[in-house]
């Protein structure tokens, strides 16, 4: 099998102060619903829609997949 080439990815990143980021926000998480949203998939309905995407968002940016 061989490796993938390119860069190196980016992600995870850190985040800027320990577990904290301030660009985390309720913000970022509503303009990813809107992108989603305006690709043709279904509005979120509910507030555990928006808990799953929060928590897929947060992982993507910080979590190292080794620890998972």
């Amino acid at each position: 099998m061989t490796s993938p080439t390119g860069p190196d990815p980016v992600y995870p990143v850190a985040p800027e102060s320990g577990d904290d980021d301030s660009r985390f926000t309720n913000g970022l998480l509503f303009d990813v619903v809107k992108v989603i949203e305006s690709h043709g998939y279904p509005k979120l309905a509910s507030g555990r829609d928006l808990l799953e995407l929060r928590i897929s968002l947060y992982r993507f940016l910080y979590m190292d997949k080794d620890a998972l």
